[in-house]
């Protein structure tokens, strides 16, 4: 996909609906998330992956998105948003959190889920994070929504993430923090609007929010005999 089609797609609208039977058209739930584009970039340098020279990232200037170009050696790379992938496990009327164990925001209350890996499924990544965070395996997953938000690396600065979540339903196992958690909790629903200032990122809000709508639509749909 071209820079500039990638710029459109990323631009945050009104939020989609929970989408259940599937994902093949991705749309952003993103509540009041910026679009990526429109962040100013911080001032942050750090060596060119070419010659070796400090750059900066440049803001957006017409058409092209924020880019980091080398006054040296001329290379150029677009920031590219980077995708990652988690699952919203219930069980009750509680969800699993962690607590992250590294920077950035450790000790805030995150998601199981992290960065894709090359050659992964969405759903694929999804679980292997849950896996390697929780130690838990779950059945079947269903679609909860794609959201936009930013990370922040030491000496890289911030760029933006693509974040897609799945919900699944707690069978059996219990959950062990492990890799980036220190802890694994369950939170109850009712809890959640009071530990939003323990959240580690800015769109888990627009999250839960989907996450209640999920279990209104599957609470009210008839059970089969």
């Amino acid at each position: 996909m071209s820079a500039r089609k990638s710029v459109a797609r990323a631009r945050a609208g009104a939020s989609s609906p929970v989408d259940p039977a599937g994902y093949a058209e991705l749309r952003p739930s993103a509540g009041r998330l910026a679009s990526p584009r429109a962040r100013a970039p911080r001032d942050v340098t750090f060596p060119c992956l070419r010659c070796g020279r400090p750059v900066r990232r440049r803001p957006p200037a017409g058409p092209r998105p924020v880019h980091i170009t080398c006054p040296r050696c001329r290379y150029l790379i677009y920031d590219y948003p980077r995708p990652a992938a988690g699952v919203l496990v219930t069980k009750g009327d509680a969800v699993l959190l962690l607590r992250r164990a590294h920077a950035p925001r450790i000790g805030f209350l995150d998601i199981p889920g992290g960065f894709m890996e090359a050659g992964e499924s969405i759903v694929g990544a999804a679980r292997r994070e849950l896996r390697e965070e929780t130690g838990l395996r779950l059945g079947r997953l269903e679609w909860l929504g794609f959201y936009w938000d930013t990370y922040t690396l030491s000496g890289f600065g911030e760029f933006p993430t693509m974040n897609f979540y799945f919900v699944g339903t707690w069978t059996r196992g219990t959950p062990v923090a492990a890799d980036d958690a220190a802890e694994a909790e369950w939170v109850p629903l009712a809890r959640l609007a009071r530990e939003r200032r323990h959240f580690a990122w800015a769109h888990m809000p627009a999250v839960f929010r989907d996450l209640r709508r999920w279990r209104q639509g599957r609470d009210a749909t008839p059970s089969r005999a």
